[in-house]
């Protein structure tokens, strides 16, 4: 995983995301999904753009059912940005990195 951004796991999910004091934006992926490939880059570069304003993570759904069904995840890649603890945004599919930006912006304060 690159730079800022941080593998999640069923270990660490409450600590980084459900616990964390910033929004953290989640990118609900598989390693067997194109769109999730094509998506990746665009995670990272926003990762590295906002710094130490969000947390960026990658939760591998095959290795973490139980967290994917948890958010009803039925279609990969799924982001979901996260604040307090609770989910605040879902968008579901490659998305353009403005959209993206955009979701993130309206959450930041």
């Amino acid at each position: 995983m690159a730079g800022r951004v941080i593998e999640l796991n069923e270990q660490n999910w409450d600590q980084e995301v459900l616990q964390s004091d910033k929004p953290v934006l989640v990118d609900f992926w598989a390693p067997w999904c194109g769109p999730c490939r094509i998506i990746a880059p665009i995670i990272e570069e926003l990762a590295e753009e906002f710094g130490d304003q969000i947390k960026v993570g990658k939760l591998n759904t095959d290795e973490n059912p139980n967290i994917a069904m948890r958010y009803g995840i039925r279609a990969i890649p799924t982001i979901i940005l996260f604040k307090n603890g609770e989910v605040v945004d879902t968008r579901i599919g490659v998305q353009p990195k403005e959209a993206l930006k955009q979701m993130i912006l309206e959450h930041l304060s």
